[in-house]
């Protein structure tokens, strides 16, 4: 019985961010890009990063941008892995907010737009 409740208070402390994130942050919700010279498609992301509480430093690397994926494997090493536990509340609004910056316009419907706006922190 014991052994069961020490398991449970384990596994409870190790999703702590994860439902922290969620709870505060709302989920992950994709938000579709469209690039104003080539009309490229791509997906950007709002909300509570759980790939990258799940996956690390492979998600920057995933989504092409391999140089900050290695930037967040240093990060990691260096405080030994507690850089981890913070990111994922800030990955997703970095890779938008740097796409938003290069080129790329919000393309998807009025309510994801509007979410993304307001969760972005950009006007309309």
């Amino acid at each position: 019985m014991e052994l069961s409740i020490v398991f449970l208070v384990i596994i409870l402390i190790f999703f702590s961010p994860l439902i922290l994130g969620l709870i505060f942050m709302g989920a992950q919700k994709k938000i579709n890009l469209k690039h104003t010279n080539s009309s490229l498609n791509k997906p950007g992301f709002v909300g509570y990063c759980w790939t990258y509480f799940f996956f690390s430093f492979f998600v920057p690397i995933f989504r092409g941008e391999i140089l900050i994926g290695v930037l967040h494997l240093i990060f990691s090493v260096v405080t030994f892995g507690l850089f981890q536990l913070v990111i994922p509340f800030l990955y997703n609004k970095q890779f938008t907010s740097r796409m938003l910056t290069s080129g790329w316009e919000l393309s998807d419907t009025e309510e994801n737009m509007q979410i993304a706006r307001l969760k972005l922190g950009i006007g309309n």
